[in-house]
């Protein structure tokens, strides 16, 4: 199978290059199925119904969230009448919507998508990852139910990214690491056959602080004082991501970074 995995869409920025985009790599690159993680997407806080509805519009299959999931109100109930968006499995056990999901790729075959969050430097604790996702990978095992399994993991330490990517060996087709909106050079595949990537990166615009705009932050690392709210940064945006080619077992045999317009020099398959 032909995998595409495109990091934090990063607001309207990153929300058009989506749209532009990713039609033409779906057909060019000839893709089974593809991830968008889209939870920045929303004036770079969470991600509305409306706005989902232009990410899957331009050909994602699936779009994860992450630990600003649900700072669009409207996407509690969204979530439950659209069963291609997937929240992180430990957000909270009063959380709408699933973690997990079974999906049909385009040529027929089952793709299995999850998230989870991390626990290391995040604000709130959330429940353990890894007890969450053995839940997953036990009921669906790789090259049993799913012909493939993509796991993104929305955390900040590069180091528990990495301790996930290798618990996960073996029984996912992808680990790739998601929240830091930095692509990481890391790409490869595990010795037991997954793909792995440390950061995906965002799609948005790189003319900035992790794609905001770049006066307030700056003031705020050189005062220590805020003045005004973080806005998105609106150039042209970067999408980045990892390109993941599967066999008939699920096991990876060929990993790809990706990135496509905007700033940084382009990659992909």
């Amino acid at each position: 199978m032909r995998l595409l995995f495109l990091g934090d869409v990063m607001g309207r920025a990153g929300r058009q290059a989506i749209a532009d985009h990713l039609p033409r790599m779906r057909t060019d690159w000839d893709l089974d199925f593809v991830v968008v993680n889209g939870e920045n997407a929303t004036s770079g806080m969470g991600l509305s119904g409306a706005h989902a509805r232009v990410l899957l519009d331009a050909g994602a299959d699936c779009v994860t969230l992450g630990d600003h999931a649900f700072d669009q109100k409207d996407m509690l109930g969204f979530i439950e009448q659209e069963p291609r968006i997937i929240r992180p499995l430990n957000f909270s056990k009063a959380a709408p919507g699933k973690g997990a999901r079974l999906f049909t790729a385009r040529n027929g075959k089952k793709v299995l998508v999850a998230q989870a969050l991390g626990q290391v430097f995040m604000k709130r604790p959330f429940d353990d990852p890894f007890s969450a996702l053995e839940t997953v990978f036990r009921t669906h095992p790789l090259g049993g139910q799913a012909d493939a399994i993509m796991v993104d993991f929305h955390c900040e330490a590069t180091s528990e990214k990495m301790a996930m990517g290798h618990w996960c060996d073996g029984r996912a087709s992808l680990m790739v690491g998601t929240h830091t909106h930095v692509p990481t050079a890391d790409a490869m595949i595990l010795s037991k056959g997954c793909a792995y990537l440390t950061d995906a990166g965002m799609c948005g615009d790189y003319n900035s602080v992790i794609g905001m705009q770049r006066d307030e932050p700056l003031r705020r690392f050189i005062t220590g004082m805020p003045k005004e709210r973080f806005a998105p940064a609106l150039g042209p945006a970067t999408l980045s991501g990892v390109y993941v080619e599967t066999g008939d077992d699920g096991r990876a045999t060929r990993i790809e970074m990706v990135r496509d317009g905007g700033l940084l020099k382009a990659s992909g398959p």
